[in-house]
């Protein structure tokens, strides 16, 4: 968990939108006390995102998180790597089940799973037209795979049809 973290801005906010799938599948990180010197291999995004799911609620319940959580996240997480941080934030509010839950929420919620700010309704469209976009390529995906297999099929009946008339006039 404790990397060197670079000097760059963290700008990260909870609408970020990775084209990451939803998965959470990942290895299990080893973490150091907070306050070690030495530092830790470096974490991937997906093990950090499981070590968020299983310490903070917001993450675990999978609620819209609050503007500025990446400032949260450094302030109690101070070796956090930050280009890491914010490809884990990137998985988390790019999943569906985070944009489902933006689609309908009311509130943001801080790390402890605490109420803040309202979600405007700019987020909550947000939400609604990644997941539209998500459901039409999807869609999209399927019937371009039916087509090719109903394609696939018509050309292997074609050729058992050759090959039955092949057959059927050959000289023998």
């Amino acid at each position: 968990m404790n990397t060197i973290s670079a000097a760059e801005p963290a700008d990260t906010t909870a609408s970020a939108t990775p084209e990451t799938p939803d998965t959470q599948q990942a290895p299990a990180a080893a973490a150091a006390a907070p306050g070690a010197s030495t530092a830790a291999p470096a974490m991937s995004a997906r093990a950090l995102l499981k070590q968020l799911q299983q310490e903070f609620p917001a993450f675990r319940d999978c609620l819209p998180l609050a503007i500025g959580i990446d400032k949260q996240l450094l302030a109690r997480m101070p070796g956090l790597d930050r280009k890491t941080m914010r490809a884990a934030l990137g998985i988390h509010t790019g999943s569906m089940r985070y944009l489902r839950a933006m689609e309908k929420a009311k509130v943001r919620f801080d790390l402890d799973g605490t109420a803040g700010a309202e979600v405007t309704d700019t987020h909550r469209q947000h939400a609604k037209e990644q997941l539209q976009q998500r459901f039409k390529k999807e869609a999209e995906r399927k019937k371009a795979e039916r087509d090719a297999a109903a394609a696939e099929e018509a050309a292997r009946q074609r050729q058992e049809k050759l090959q039955a008339l092949a057959n059927k006039f050959s000289r023998q």
